[in-house]
């Protein structure tokens, strides 16, 4: 669903089970959000609910699960990181939540003629580089970025769909 300023609450309590910084991808934060007092938060769902199909919140039973975002080709952070960033609570993680919401966002941008949809993630990260595996997705170009690793995948329109 869109990010929506009625859950407030609900996505304080995923924002907290993360814990203190910025690492939840996918749900546009920036240093400079305020997202712990009600009118900081209502002012960067705000900013969010703005960008038009960029932003989705993954909620199940009124619970926030995740974030992912869709960045347009336009989007000078496509290059570095890619059309596609997203983040699952850990508490969510390992149920094929992130998967499905990618499959979602990989048909929407479908719809709108992003193909094809670049995903990067960190080489350590073999959940993102499984649902890339999931997805058919085409491995571009390994590089470093300071001491990390990443990989740039490509994922066409004639994607595998889940079975």
């Amino acid at each position: 669903m869109r990010p929506q300023v009625g859950l407030h609450e609900a996505w304080s309590d995923a924002h907290a089970e993360w814990g203190p910084g910025l690492h939840e991808d996918g749900f546009g934060i920036t240093p400079y959000d305020d997202v712990e007092t009600d009118d900081g938060f209502r002012t960067w769902a705000g900013r969010l609910i703005a960008r038009r199909g960029a932003y989705w919140w993954i909620v199940q039973d009124g619970r926030v699960l995740g974030g992912i975002a869709l960045r347009s080709p336009g989007d000078e952070g496509v290059q570095q990181l890619g059309h596609v960033g997203y983040g699952i609570r850990p508490s969510a993680r390992g149920r094929g939540v992130a998967t499905w919401a990618l499959g979602q966002v990989l048909s929407h941008a479908s719809r709108i003629g992003i193909d094809p949809v670049v995903i990067v993630c960190r080489e350590d990260n073999a959940g993102t580089i499984a649902m890339m595996e999931h997805y058919s997705a085409t491995l571009v170009s390994t590089e470093r970025r300071g001491s990390v690793r990443v990989r740039r995948y490509a994922v066409s329109r004639s994607h595998k769909r889940p079975g």
